[in-house]
Parts: structure tokens; C-alpha cells; sequence
């Protein structure tokens, strides 16, 4: 995942809508969101390669049970990337399999956290959101549950003021109060218009590719947006999870 954004106990009945695109390179294999054979009450998107996931949630195993949710997307440091390092997406698969809470999972990979190159991972249910990154040290709400609000993550920090994060945060808004159709969110996912360069952020990556990559829909030759997803967890009902194919 390269953009999230999502809103959190805004809507009652709704404590989670998220809105997010994968951007990945278009040779790496994948299989769409479904439900996984071998965990049945998971569904995701798969990255076969590895084996992990980028987005999915989880539908209640019992009656009154909650749906899950689990997303990441990479931290963007060139200089600090290791190619030996673990696949960032079993951190999704492994909390949609298990049983742990937010809070128990965090906990359990805090320590062995920065055997992998940088991410964002959020998850929980409709009661309790966490964000963890393992580059966040500084951040009072990393590894915390996380208060109401509508919140944005690209390849920084959450909330890093990113021009397609401030962007997206703002049509995010503007379509949850005017209670848009997913089809609004998926059309606010393709915008393909890039910075101007004054806005761009320095990543550690060449200019050109900064001007690519601050599209909220990225298209180039070999690497680009390969899915956009929207997600719900519903108060009182299972979960949602609906995804368009890019490429």
C-alpha cells in the first residue's frame, strides 16, 4: 500500500472507512482480495511472491464477533533499504490469521520490529485502531489506539503532509459528509495529477521520480497503482471490503 486514508469513529455505524491505493510493480505477481483457503475468515488481497498481504479484514468467526482490519505501505528511505530484510506483508497476514488483539499483536512484533525496512501497519477492529511503525519512535500515537479523526499515510508517518495525502485527506472529507457512494471514493483513488515540484517532499529518490510518485494514482512503464480498495467496518454487521483492479 503506498496511500491510505481513513476515518476513524467519525460515523457511528460506521467506526472505520479507509480508502487506499497498492502501488507495486506491475511484474510482481498478486491474486485480488478473496477469501484465503487455508483461513477462510480472511479476506485479501495476495501477494505471491512473498505470500503476504497489503489490505484485508477478517469476517466475524461467531455471532456478535467483530471484523477485523489490517493495512500497511512501506516507509520510502533508499538509503536505509535492506534487500535481506522480511517481507513487510506478513505482517498483515499474520494478525488476519490469528486470534490476537491490536494491542497483543503490536506488542508481540515491537521487538523484532526493525528487522524489517520501514512501514506503517494499522490495525483493529470497529472498537480499537492502532498505528505502529517501526520508524515512529518520536510519535506519541505510535503503537497507541488511536483517537476519532480522519487520518492519511502514504510512504512517511502517518498524517506526513505529503501533497497527495493533504489532497486526499481533504476529498475524503468532503465525500463522508455528503454520504458518497464507493464509487465517488474509487474516483477520488484514479487522480492522476502530479505535485508541482515546490511541493514535492525530498524522499532520497531523483526528482523525476518524486514528480511520478506524488500522484494519489501512479502510472508508469513498470510500476504504478495495481489495485484501489475500499474498506468498512460496520458497528453492528460484518465487514466490507471491495477492491478495483489497475493493472
Amino acid at each position: 500500500m503506498c496511500l491510505i486514508v481513513f476515518a476513524w469513529k467519525v460515523n457511528p455505524h460506521v467506526p472505520l472507512i479507509a480508502a487506499a491505493n497498492r502501488d507495486e510493480y506491475y511484474d510482481r505477481a498478486s491474486a485480488p482480495a478473496g477469501a484465503w483457503p487455508e483461513h477462510p475468515q480472511v479476506y485479501a488481497g495476495r501477494d505471491l511472491q512473498a505470500g503476504g498481504s497489503w489490505m484485508g479484514i477478517t469476517q466475524p468467526s461467531r455471532e456478535g464477533g467483530r471484523s477485523r482490519f489490517a493495512a500497511i505501505t512501506n516507509i520510502r528511505s533508499p538509503k536505509d533499504h535492506r534487500d535481506d530484510a522480511p517481507s513487510r506483508g506478513a505482517l498483515v497476514a499474520d494478525y488476519l490469521a490469528g486470534s490476537m488483539t491490536a494491542q497483543e499483536y503490536v506488542a508481540q512484533i515491537a521487538a523484532g520490529a526493525d528487522a524489517y525496512n520501514g512501514f506503517n501497519l494499522v490495525l483493529g477492529d470497529s472498537d480499537t485502531l492502532i498505528w505502529f511503525s517501526n520508524r515512529g519512535q518520536d510519535d506519541a500515537r505510535n503503537g497507541q489506539p488511536l483517537a476519532p479523526g480522519i487520518y492519511g499515510l502514504s510512504n512517511a508517518l502517518l498524517d506526513a503532509p505529503w501533497p497527495k495525502v493533504l489532497k486526499t485527506k481533504a476529498q475524503f472529507a468532503s465525500l463522508l459528509c455528503q454520504g458518497a457512494p464507493d464509487d465517488a471514493y474509487f474516483d477520488m483513488l484514479a487522480d492522476t495529477t502530479r505535485a508541482p515540484d515546490f511541493r514535492l517532499p525530498d524522499t532520497g529518490v531523483p526528482l523525476d521520480l518524486e514528480r511520478v510518485l506524488s500522484a494519489v494514482c501512479i502510472e508508469t512503464p513498470g510500476y504504478g497503482t495495481r489495485t484501489s480498495t475500499v474498506v468498512k467496518l460496520y458497528a453492528d454487521a460484518p465487514g466490507e471490503l471491495h477492491e478495483l483492479l489497475i493493472q
